[in-house]
Protein backbone atom coordinates (compact mmCIF):
# COMPACT_ATOMS: atom_id res chain seq x y z
CA UNK A 1 0.00 0.00 0.00
CA UNK A 2 1.69 3.46 -1.35
CA UNK A 3 -0.90 5.22 2.07
CA UNK A 4 1.20 8.81 1.04
CA UNK A 5 -1.05 8.71 -1.48
CA UNK A 6 -4.13 7.74 0.47
CA UNK A 7 -5.40 10.88 2.68
CA UNK A 8 -8.58 8.39 3.66
CA UNK A 9 -5.71 5.98 5.05
CA UNK A 10 -4.26 9.11 7.25
CA UNK A 11 -7.72 10.92 8.11
CA UNK A 12 -8.60 7.62 9.78
CA UNK A 13 -6.27 7.03 11.37
CA UNK A 14 -6.17 10.56 12.96
CA UNK A 15 -9.37 10.00 14.00
CA UNK A 16 -7.11 9.15 17.06
CA UNK A 17 -5.69 12.58 18.21
CA UNK A 18 -2.32 11.17 18.32
CA UNK A 19 -2.04 7.91 17.15
CA UNK A 20 1.67 7.57 17.14
CA UNK A 21 2.32 8.42 20.45
CA UNK A 22 3.55 11.73 20.05
CA UNK A 23 2.86 13.20 23.03
CA UNK A 24 3.16 10.71 25.34
CA UNK A 25 5.27 7.81 24.46
CA UNK A 26 9.21 8.35 25.70
CA UNK A 27 10.60 7.25 21.95
CA UNK A 28 8.99 9.70 20.80
CA UNK A 29 10.10 12.57 23.52
CA UNK A 30 13.30 11.04 23.01
CA UNK A 31 13.94 11.78 18.92
CA UNK A 32 12.37 15.19 19.27
CA UNK A 33 14.66 15.99 21.55
CA UNK A 34 17.61 14.81 19.66
CA UNK A 35 16.35 16.34 16.21
CA UNK A 36 15.89 19.72 17.99
CA UNK A 37 19.51 19.14 19.86
CA UNK A 38 21.19 18.12 16.43
CA UNK A 39 20.08 21.20 14.31
CA UNK A 40 23.18 23.35 13.76
CA UNK A 41 21.44 26.58 14.31
CA UNK A 42 20.24 27.51 17.29
CA UNK A 43 17.26 29.65 14.98
CA UNK A 44 16.32 29.44 11.33
CA UNK A 45 14.64 32.25 9.55
CA UNK A 46 12.16 30.05 7.91
CA UNK A 47 11.17 26.55 7.87
CA UNK A 48 9.17 23.94 6.51
CA UNK A 49 8.46 20.87 8.23
CA UNK A 50 7.16 17.99 5.78
CA UNK A 51 4.61 15.83 7.32
CA UNK A 52 3.39 17.50 10.15
CA UNK A 53 1.13 14.98 12.27
CA UNK A 54 -0.91 16.06 15.12
CA UNK A 55 1.75 19.52 15.33
CA UNK A 56 3.71 18.22 18.58
CA UNK A 57 7.28 18.40 17.04
CA UNK A 58 5.31 22.00 14.99
CA UNK A 59 5.48 22.58 18.18
CA UNK A 60 9.09 22.22 19.47
CA UNK A 61 10.25 23.40 15.98
CA UNK A 62 8.51 26.59 16.45
CA UNK A 63 10.39 28.10 19.23
CA UNK A 64 13.43 27.44 16.65
CA UNK A 65 11.82 29.16 13.95
CA UNK A 66 11.06 32.97 13.01
CA UNK A 67 8.72 31.68 10.08
CA UNK A 68 7.13 28.61 10.21
CA UNK A 69 5.71 26.12 7.31
CA UNK A 70 4.18 22.65 8.43
CA UNK A 71 2.56 20.62 6.00
CA UNK A 72 0.63 17.68 5.99
CA UNK A 73 -1.39 15.00 3.29
CA UNK A 74 -4.07 14.53 6.08
CA UNK A 75 -6.95 16.97 6.38
CA UNK A 76 -7.20 15.57 10.20
CA UNK A 77 -3.93 15.91 10.93
CA UNK A 78 -3.88 19.81 9.96
CA UNK A 79 -7.01 20.52 11.61
CA UNK A 80 -5.23 19.09 15.01
CA UNK A 81 -1.69 20.55 14.29
CA UNK A 82 -3.67 23.68 13.49
CA UNK A 83 -4.96 23.67 17.41
CA UNK A 84 -1.53 22.98 18.76
CA UNK A 85 0.04 25.76 17.45
CA UNK A 86 -3.12 28.15 17.50
CA UNK A 87 -1.08 30.77 20.09
CA UNK A 88 1.88 30.60 17.46
CA UNK A 89 1.05 33.24 14.60
CA UNK A 90 4.02 33.09 13.14
CA UNK A 91 3.16 29.30 12.19
CA UNK A 92 1.07 28.14 9.18
CA UNK A 93 -0.50 24.64 8.70
CA UNK A 94 -1.17 24.09 5.50
CA UNK A 95 -2.61 20.68 3.73
CA UNK A 96 -0.60 19.26 1.23
CA UNK A 97 0.68 16.29 -0.37
CA UNK A 98 4.28 16.35 -1.78
CA UNK A 99 5.89 16.47 -4.36
CA UNK A 100 2.95 17.39 -6.21
CA UNK A 101 2.26 20.66 -4.89
CA UNK A 102 5.27 22.38 -3.45
CA UNK A 103 6.04 25.44 -1.29
CA UNK A 104 7.18 29.02 -2.84
CA UNK A 105 10.77 30.66 -2.15
CA UNK A 106 13.22 28.87 -0.05
CA UNK A 107 13.56 27.79 3.42
CA UNK A 108 16.74 28.04 5.88
CA UNK A 109 15.54 24.47 7.57
CA UNK A 110 13.53 21.77 5.92
CA UNK A 111 12.32 18.79 8.17
CA UNK A 112 11.62 15.40 6.56
CA UNK A 113 10.41 13.01 9.61
CA UNK A 114 8.39 10.12 8.87
CA UNK A 115 6.94 10.63 5.76
CA UNK A 116 9.99 9.54 3.09
CA UNK A 117 9.12 5.69 3.27
CA UNK A 118 5.13 6.11 2.41
CA UNK A 119 6.80 7.44 -0.67
CA UNK A 120 6.25 5.46 -3.82
CA UNK A 121 10.20 4.97 -4.97
CA UNK A 122 10.16 7.24 -8.06
CA UNK A 123 8.05 9.99 -5.87
CA UNK A 124 10.54 9.75 -3.26
CA UNK A 125 13.29 10.44 -5.84
CA UNK A 126 11.52 13.39 -7.71
CA UNK A 127 10.92 14.84 -3.81
CA UNK A 128 15.00 14.18 -3.13
CA UNK A 129 15.78 15.67 -6.25
CA UNK A 130 13.44 18.92 -5.50
CA UNK A 131 14.67 19.37 -1.52
CA UNK A 132 18.05 21.10 -2.49
CA UNK A 133 16.16 23.61 -4.83
CA UNK A 134 13.96 24.49 -1.54
CA UNK A 135 17.04 25.18 0.60
CA UNK A 136 18.63 28.54 0.94
CA UNK A 137 22.15 29.07 0.75
CA UNK A 138 22.69 27.73 4.12
CA UNK A 139 20.04 26.05 4.29
CA UNK A 140 20.03 22.03 6.69
CA UNK A 141 18.01 19.02 5.47
CA UNK A 142 17.05 16.99 8.40
CA UNK A 143 15.71 13.91 7.70
CA UNK A 144 14.59 11.54 10.63
CA UNK A 145 12.64 7.87 9.76
CA UNK A 146 11.80 4.67 11.64
CA UNK A 147 14.19 2.03 10.79
CA UNK A 148 11.94 -1.35 10.49
CA UNK A 149 10.06 -2.29 7.79
CA UNK A 150 5.99 -2.28 8.17
CA UNK A 151 2.92 -3.13 5.79
CA UNK A 152 2.08 0.16 4.40
CA UNK A 153 5.20 1.59 3.91
CA UNK A 154 6.51 1.54 0.41
CA UNK A 155 10.31 1.36 1.36
CA UNK A 156 12.44 1.39 4.30
CA UNK A 157 13.66 4.16 6.47
CA UNK A 158 17.15 3.29 5.50
CA UNK A 159 16.43 3.46 1.95
CA UNK A 160 15.03 6.75 1.66
CA UNK A 161 17.73 7.86 3.50
CA UNK A 162 20.27 6.24 1.26
CA UNK A 163 18.49 8.19 -1.26
CA UNK A 164 19.12 11.94 0.48
CA UNK A 165 22.59 10.94 0.65
CA UNK A 166 23.17 10.47 -2.79
CA UNK A 167 22.08 14.26 -3.23
CA UNK A 168 25.11 15.51 -5.52
CA UNK A 169 24.05 19.29 -4.17
CA UNK A 170 24.66 18.36 -0.56
CA UNK A 171 27.00 17.19 2.07
CA UNK A 172 26.10 15.13 5.19
CA UNK A 173 26.52 17.69 8.46
CA UNK A 174 26.05 14.74 10.70
CA UNK A 175 24.38 11.14 11.16
CA UNK A 176 22.61 9.29 14.40
CA UNK A 177 21.39 5.80 13.88
CA UNK A 178 20.23 3.48 16.76
CA UNK A 179 18.03 0.47 16.28
CA UNK A 180 15.35 2.01 15.97
CA UNK A 181 15.71 5.10 13.87
CA UNK A 182 18.17 7.18 12.03
CA UNK A 183 18.19 10.80 11.76
CA UNK A 184 20.65 12.86 9.54
CA UNK A 185 21.31 16.32 8.28
CA UNK A 186 22.67 17.27 4.92
CA UNK A 187 23.29 20.94 3.67
CA UNK A 188 25.71 23.23 1.21
CA UNK A 189 27.63 24.40 3.97
CA UNK A 190 30.38 22.13 4.75
CA UNK A 191 32.06 23.74 8.01
CA UNK A 192 31.20 22.10 11.52
CA UNK A 193 29.35 23.87 14.01
CA UNK A 194 32.98 25.16 16.08
CA UNK A 195 34.12 25.79 12.93
CA UNK A 196 31.33 28.49 12.22
CA UNK A 197 31.73 29.39 15.75
CA UNK A 198 35.56 30.15 15.35
CA UNK A 199 36.03 27.77 17.60
CA UNK A 200 38.65 26.03 15.09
Amino acid sequence: MNAQADAAYFDALYADADPFGYRDRWYEQRKRALLLASLPAPRYARGWEIGCSNGETTAALAGRCDALLSTDLSARAVALARARVSDMPHVTVEQAGHPAQWPEGRFDLIVFSEVGYYLAPAALLDMARRLPEALGDAGVLVACHWRAAFDEAAQTGDAVHEVLDALPALSRVYRYRDADFVLEAWSRQRASVAQQSGLR
